[in-house]
């Protein structure tokens, strides 16, 4: 039988149980807005004909802190370094590699005060974002939680890298976005 919180309801965790989310590894993340509102920018056909991809992101300016935040992650959690990544008008995609030398003890997930972990890091960013918002008084709201995934092999990897790549132009593509271009 499932716990439950305060006795009244309970949410099972997306965490994979047995996994410490504080190792080493490759984390695929997806961090999406509340109500899927489109606070980041508009995906539009990419002029630039140096880029292998037919479209990219024209930033809001919470598109564009959303980005810088991301970017400057290890800046906050120097264990940290960035892979692909992309910031999509409601949500962003990105890989998180965590590369802790100090790290030899094994923690299951558990519930709790987190720190120097995957959620540490997402609440972290997501936390920036929102307080860049509020200080500059634009309305922004994130969906609560995230989706993650443990990459586990090269080959996951690479599909994962090539659908954060072309995520812009699949968008444009997809019927399942209002700004696709082929209806």
């Amino acid at each position: 039988m499932e716990e439950k919180f305060k006795n009244k309801f309970r949410i099972p965790s997306a965490r994979l149980p047995c996994w410490d989310y504080g190792s080493n590894g490759l984390y695929y993340v997806t961090i999406c807005t509340k109500d899927r509102v489109h606070y980041f920018g508009n995906i539009g056909l990419n002029n630039n004909s140096e880029t292998q991809n037919l479209a990219s992101l024209q930033q809001t300016p919470i598109g564009q802190i959303a980005y810088d935040n991301w970017s400057g992650i290890p800046n906050h959690f120097p264990f940290v370094q960035l892979d692909e990544f992309v910031v999509m008008p409601n949500h962003i995609h990105g890989i998180l590699y965590i590369k802790r030398d100090d790290k030899f003890d094994w923690q299951m997930n558990k519930f709790g005060s987190q720190s120097r972990n995957l959620a540490s890091i997402i609440r972290g960013y997501k936390a920036s974002v929102k307080t860049w918002a509020t200080t500059n008084n634009i309305e922004f709201a994130w969906q609560p939680r995230y989706y993650d995934r443990v990459i586990r092999n090269e080959k996951e990897y690479t599909n994962v890298c090539e659908y954060i790549i072309n995520n812009p132009t699949n968008w444009l593509l997809s019927g399942d976005n209002e700004d696709n271009l082929y209806p």
